[in-house]
């Protein structure tokens, strides 16, 4: 699982209510619509600049708040194809590897990577690479379990694949 696109980058303690404000989670169930107004509360500019398979690169605790299940939901509706942070939020990892959207934990990273840089992220090997110049950074594996239900593209995927859990 490798991902390459452009940095997009917010700071520390961006939560699951900035990612998707709650206003608009009642008004459709649609997350292509939803998508929209992703990020909106960090850069209302968010939707009209990502690019299908941009990463957002955070600081510390992304996700944060609570248990928004929408929330990684539309940042991949969005295009983002991975999300790179110094920490996540706990309930905010498991949804995003349950509705297969990547994540890779990388400590200081946010103090690495600038705006509009592309980089590659391998997530079998827990790696950052800066294009621009090789730059390597180690991030945090994830477990096999892990890896297979976002190979399968998320939870419910994996299930139906093996109807249930092995």
């Amino acid at each position: 699982m490798i991902y390459k696109g452009k940095v997009l980058k917010f700071g520390d303690d961006v939560s699951t209510d900035a990612i998707i404000p709650g206003k608009y989670k009642f008004d459709t169930v649609d997350m292509d619509e939803l998508a929209k107004h992703a990020m909106e509360g960090e850069d209302p500019n968010f939707y009209d600049k990502v690019d299908e398979g941009d990463i957002i690169v955070a600081g510390k605790n992304f996700g944060c708040g609570s248990s928004r299940e929408q929330a990684p939901l539309v940042l991949k509706h969005s295009g983002v194809s991975c999300i790179v942070a110094e920490s996540f939020a706990r309930i905010f990892f498991r949804n995003a590897i349950n509705v297969g959207l990547p994540i890779i934990k990388v400590p200081g990273i946010s103090d690495k990577l600038e705006e509009e840089q592309s980089i590659r992220v391998d997530l079998q090997e827990g790696k950052v690479i800066r294009i621009e110049d090789g730059e390597l950074y180690e991030g945090e594996k994830l477990s096999e379990f892990m890896m297979q239900v976002l190979n399968e593209g998320g939870l419910p995927q994996y299930i139906n694949k093996r109807g249930g859990f092995e």
